[in-house]
């Protein structure tokens, strides 16, 4: 049978067995494959992978691999100080460009919130199926987060990420630190419970639907322009900064 000599390098060693795990080992084989579908048949989904160098030299998805084939598959940054130096580096998917958005499965509820909290195109329903999601993503050029590694297997998705952490607060640092986010969080963009988008809007023009303690204590507000959902910087806003510090901090 013929084999092929992988490793695994940075934080996609987290879908290898703990036995392969940032080790050289061979992976025999006896079907004509893309290095794309034998990467995904040990565990790790193709968006998750940043680089791929085959004997040295750097190739895409669509590399069908070879016996006694060397292959190195890297994750996030762990091929930056590749040794010796890649001369023609591969982009195995176009670059984002600008403010990142997302678009997020129904396991993520509360990490949407924060993510639109901090400014951020978050697109979140309940009922949303794999299909609709690996769509959205590719259409739209979002980022997909889950914790469905086959959803990021899936072929239409570009850019994704398998959620590594369960509790939503060490979720939303986890997605600061993977996409450099922290320059682009503006708070009071994006609505908590739709996503749209908030512009100020006139005191008078929503007097009717404050209660009389919030008219009397506050005078600037903003309106989201899709649910007509109203906020403004009382008490709750306070304890969303402290939460963006905290978190930035960590991030």
């Amino acid at each position: 049978m013929n084999c092929a000599n992988f490793r695994f390098y940075g934080e996609i060693n987290d879908f290898l067995s703990q036995k392969l795990r940032n080790l050289l080992f061979s992976h025999p084989f006896d079907w004509k494959a893309s290095i794309k579908d034998m990467v995904e048949s040990l565990g790790v989904p193709h968006c998750e992978v940043e680089m791929l160098v085959v004997n040295g030299r750097c190739v895409d998805f669509d590399y069908i691999v070879q016996p006694d084939d060397w292959i190195e598959v890297f994750g996030y940054a762990s091929g930056i100080h590749h040794s010796p130096p890649l001369a023609d580096p591969i982009l195995l998917r176009p670059v984002m460009h600008g403010k990142p958005t997302f678009v997020l499965d129904t396991h993520l509820g509360r990490l949407a919130s924060y993510l639109r909290m901090m400014g951020f195109d978050t697109l979140y329903r309940n009922d949303y199926s794999d299909d609709e999601l690996a769509f959205i993503s590719n259409v739209e050029g979002r980022i997909l987060l889950t914790r469905d590694i086959g959803l990021l297997k899936r072929s239409l998705v570009v850019y994704g990420r398998f959620m590594r952490h369960t509790n939503p607060k060490k979720q939303i640092v986890e997605v600061l630190q993977r996409y450099q986010l922290t320059p682009y969080v503006v708070p009071l963009q994006r609505c908590l419970k739709c996503n749209g988008e908030l512009t100020p809007v006139e005191k008078s023009a929503i007097l009717h639907q404050l209660t009389p303690t919030t008219a009397q204590h506050y005078d600037v507000f903003h309106q989201c322009s899709h649910c007509g959902q109203i906020y403004w910087k009382g008490a709750h806003y306070d304890s969303m900064q402290a939460f963006m510090a905290e978190v930035m901090e960590a991030g």
